[in-house]
């Protein structure tokens, strides 16, 4: 068995649209909701590969929900430890120029 660990997994949105301006308004009619976390990657690459295996690390809140449902729906078995804060969400806006906002990893994880 093949065990994959992800600490800080993230839920990407990810948005496509034609030209994308900073400081205006910018409508999208595309939209994903994906896993993200490299771990998390690689289980389903591994899945896709025929290999199973399990994906570890920790989730919490409505994000945390919606990754486990989208993996068990790839058939990526996963074993998260669930915590109190919600998994961090990315947003990916494809365009011309792709822009990327990272969100932060759950306060435990961060350093004075």
């Amino acid at each position: 068995m093949i065990y994959t660990c992800t600490i800080t997994p993230s839920l990407d949105y990810t948005t496509y649209l034609p030209d994308f301006t900073a400081g205006k308004l910018n409508r999208t009619g595309e939209v994903y909701y994906y896993p993200g976390g490299k771990g998390i990657n690689v289980s389903r690459v591994l899945k896709r590969l025929g290999a199973d295996n399990i994906a570890l690390g920790f989730t919490g809140g409505f994000t945390g929900h919606y990754i486990e449902e989208f993996l068990k729906k790839e058939g990526v078995a996963t074993d998260f430890i669930e915590t109190d804060e919600i998994t961090r969400i990315n947003v990916k806006i494809k365009s011309a120029q792709e822009t990327e906002l990272n969100g932060p990893g759950p306060n435990w994880m961060r350093f004075s």
